[in-house]
């Protein structure tokens, strides 16, 4: 037992002597290194006035990829195919069912088909004469813009194209559609999709409203009144909608209502 004591004492000795050895005793202390702190210099000047002109191309070209969802948003068929697709969602009566990344990624890509000709038409008359230094980025712009506003003028109502000319004050101004300034199209253009948006809506609810007034009048016939329609009714409206194979018929109404 003494042995044993001595023993764990001899150790505690052995480690304090250790420790003393490497924090009391002077050492070598190694400074760290000096590391050179990073800056930003892009900012040079010009040689010429062409460089600048690339500058600034290339920040216009960073603004318009900033605008891209706008863009997208808004000169294209994707607001009307997304609310369409939304009201099917919601008349149906599931609320995350498809899941709202499908609903805009189906958009997305009918958006894409949709708006292939004019892209096509954009890419041979702007893009690619803009690569091959045939035009300027006035012209190329011009050039962009023209399929867009075509697209856009077939799918606005006149009523609504009215309104803003009106309120733009340019009723004596404007003699074609070619006299219409591309700020006074795009909202007429929006409130146009979403007006025809939501008729399709309207349409698409029609024969889901009627199963759930068929169900609910069913229930309170047998003295059901406790037992909530819409539990009753979601069955059947799912499997109206897939023995009509109710997505080909929206998409294809979509598809049609480009043309």
């Amino acid at each position: 037992m003494i042995n044993m004591r001595f023993r764990i004492r001899l150790l505690w000795i052995v480690l304090l002597l250790t420790f003393s050895q490497l924090f009391l005793l002077p050492g070598t202390v190694y400074a760290a290194p000096d590391l050179p702190i990073p800056t930003l210099d892009f900012i040079q000047p010009a040689d010429s006035p062409e460089q600048t002109a690339v500058t600034l191309q290339i920040i216009l070209l960073l603004t318009v990829l900033s605008l891209a969802p706008s863009i997208l948003t808004m000169f294209t068929c994707f607001t009307r195919v997304l609310i369409v697709l939304s009201f099917v969602r919601s008349s149906l009566g599931v609320q995350q069912i498809p899941p709202n990344q499908v609903i805009i990624g189906l958009a997305l890509f009918m958006t894409v088909f949709i708006m292939a000709p004019v892209f096509s038409e954009i890419n041979q008359q702007a893009l690619q004469p803009y690569l091959n230094q045939e035009i300027d980025t006035s012209e190329a712009i011009d050039r962009a813009l023209a399929p867009l506003r075509n697209f856009m003028f077939k799918q606005t109502r006149e009523k609504d194209l009215a309104l803003f000319v009106h309120y733009a004050k340019l009723e004596n101004s404007v003699k074609n559609l070619d006299d219409v300034p591309t700020y006074v199209l795009i909202p007429a253009f929006i409130i146009s999709e979403l007006k025809t948006a939501f008729q399709m809506g309207f349409v698409i609810f029609i024969p889901f409203l009627v199963i759930d007034m068929i169900v609910a009048s069913t229930l309170m016939s047998m003295g059901m009144l406790m037992l909530p329609p819409v539990m009753i009714s979601l069955p059947f409206k799912i499997l109206l909608f897939v023995m009509v194979d109710g997505w080909n018929i929206v998409v294809n109404s979509l598809l049609v209502s480009f043309r």
